[in-house]
């Protein structure tokens, strides 16, 4: 059998640290046989997709009430700790991996891998990173940058009238700030680019944290929803800086659509 028919064999073999006591369990341990499984591969701890993934994931709690939750991410205990504390992602269900192996056994994307003479691995994952950003090797990210700024009428309103977000060079912004731009009920122009510059500014500031080691910068993620019989209905392999979604309008409206 190929790796994609045998997602949830690897995933139910797979042990990792767990980030809320730092022991080493099997990822798919004390998950409830009668729901829904989610299970999570991201990224490092520090990466745009991780920490705005997790965002959605905290916006959207009561649909995915009656589905179990697991995530493997790129980096140690106590990167996942800060992960957690930042985003409120619960640490019991959070595992993490230090060298991207269960991404590799999934065969999930690794990013550009260009080298250069005299480069360190994790010189060469920046050198590969920034160039990711521009576009290259990572299609529809600069189109899901651009529409961070531009807004789309087709995805919900993000930010609250009287939520204050704090997206620091920026000072504290008051969301009815953003229905200036145009109106509300709809992702208003920058107010997707505020929320990604708050994360881009906690990454940053505690990029040692996040992410103790650089060599797998490009490595994404993919997302993986199996039945109560633990059959794959549905799966998105991440293809650029990102794209965690096909839909990234409302990352997580594949929940919905396959659980009526």
């Amino acid at each position: 059998m190929n790796v994609d028919e045998n997602v949830y064999e690897i995933l139910s073999q797979t042990q990792r640290s767990r980030v809320s006591d730092g022991q080493t369990v099997p990822v798919l341990s004390d998950c409830a046989s009668t729901q829904k499984l989610l299970v999570l591969v991201l990224p490092q701890l520090g990466d745009f997709d991780s920490l705005e993934y997790a965002w959605w994931l905290q916006r959207e709690q009561e649909q995915l009430q009656s589905i179990t939750l697991r995530a493997v991410a790129i980096g140690d205990v106590k990167a996942g700790q800060k992960f957690c504390e930042y985003t409120g992602f619960n640490p019991e269900h959070l595992f993490v991996d230090t060298t991207a192996k269960l991404h590799q056994q999934l065969n999930l994307y690794e990013g550009l891998t260009w080298k250069l003479p005299g480069f360190s691995p994790s010189q060469n994952a920046w050198m590969n990173l920034m160039v990711m950003c521009a576009g290259i090797g990572s299609p529809g990210t600069l189109p899901e940058v651009f529409r961070g700024y531009w807004g789309d009428r087709n995805a919900p309103q993000l930010i609250a009238p009287d939520e204050v977000v704090e997206a620091k060079p920026l000072p504290p912004i008051k969301g009815a700030t953003f229905d200036r731009a145009g109106g509300s009920g709809f992702q208003r122009p920058f107010e997707l680019a505020t929320l990604r510059l708050r994360n881009m500014a906690e990454s940053l500031s505690h990029w040692k944290t996040y992410v103790p080691d650089a060599t797998y910068l490009t490595q994404r993620g993919g997302t993986f929803l199996f039945d109560s019989d633990r059959q794959l209905v549905y799966e998105h392999r991440d293809r650029g800086i990102l794209g965690f979604s096909k839909t990234m309008a409302n990352p997580l409206s594949f929940v919905s659509s396959e659980t009526k």
